[in-house]
């Protein structure tokens, strides 16, 4: 099994959603109780993705993320650096229209400056090693503008619902991970969600990236948050 860790190398984070992505998808609703598909809808209506828009969904995995943007007229990449995951992704979302796959590293994205007229990130910032640099990186591509929505894990506000949700993390993640081909990256998805900033600090991290009009929604009571933001240009 292959499992990455904090400092989230690259190559041991891609490796290890290659080795979880056909049950990904499914554990992901394990593992939320069912939230994640009401986060995603969430973060679908945020977006506002509107026909002949161009819009990149980056960590994107297997599409599910994507699939909405391109039924609502989008020209819609969906971009990730594990080729298994996208490998999974190109077979479950064969004849979806304006929908493309492509692979591609968060530092270093494979686009032009200003080809997206949005851009969006659902569970995958807290994955890459550099958060700052893929936040401008995204706004590079980003046309001026551009819409930016990440839809990430969050740490609830209330100090009791805090508690709770760490204990889920640390004891509850663990049990369902049992379930999944390679345990350890649920291990690791606990850990990382653990030590990523709050809604406030993430806010921080995108206005330091030059994102401007920063602001957040929390999301079952601050589990996750949705961080929207403008390309100033």
């Amino acid at each position: 099994m292959t499992r990455a860790s904090l400092d989230k190398k690259p190559a041991d984070v891609a490796a290890m959603f290659d080795g979880t992505a056909e049950r990904y998808d499914l554990l992901n609703t394990l593992m939320t109780g069912g939230q994640d598909r009401r986060w995603r809808r969430a973060a679908v209506r945020a977006l506002d993705a509107r026909p002949g828009e161009r819009i990149l969904d980056l960590a994107a995995g297997t599409g599910t993320s994507s699939v909405p943007f391109a039924e609502a007229g989008a020209q819609t990449v969906a971009c990730d650096f594990s080729l298994g995951m996208l490998r999974v992704g190109v077979r479950r979302q064969a004849g979806v229209p304006r929908l493309s796959f492509a692979a591609g590293d968060a530092l270093r994205l494979p686009f032009k400056d200003g080809s997206f007229d949005a851009v969006t990130i659902s569970f995958g910032l807290r994955n890459v090693a550099d958060t700052g640099r893929a936040l401008r990186e995204l706004r590079r591509v980003a046309k001026p503008g551009g819409r930016l929505l990440i839809c990430e894990v969050s740490h609830p506000p209330n100090a009791l619902l805090a508690l709770g949700h760490r204990t889920h993390l640390k004891y509850g993640l663990p049990l369902l991970a049992r379930v999944s081909s390679n345990p350890d990256s649920y291990r690791y998805l606990a850990e990382s969600t653990l030590a990523w900033p709050d809604q406030a600090g993430l806010a921080r991290l995108v206005q330091d990236a030059g994102w401007t009009k920063v602001r957040w929604r929390d999301l079952t009571f601050g589990v996750a948050a949705m961080h929207h933001a403008i390309n100033p240009g």
